[in-house]
């Protein structure tokens, strides 16, 4: 399992909680509810981890910081 941390946020834009995964720009997921967005954004990153696996491509790690917004 690849621990990569998960930003969820509500966009006014999309009028969506969007799922935001920072070492990979383009995994950007809007669904209507915080646990879809998130369960959205986690099978992109398998995907992503797998595909990059079977093309031999690089797999940035997991930056391991926590965010703590007051």
């Amino acid at each position: 399992m690849n621990k990569y941390a998960v930003i969820i946020y509500w966009s006014e834009e999309d009028e969506a909680f969007v799922a935001e995964v920072p070492p990979t720009p383009w995994v950007r997921r809007a669904r209507s509810s915080q646990q879809a967005a998130l369960a959205s954004a986690q099978e992109a990153i398998r995907l992503w981890v797998d595909t990059a696996k079977e093309f031999g491509d690089p797999i940035p790690e997991p930056k391991g910081r926590r965010l703590i917004f007051a």
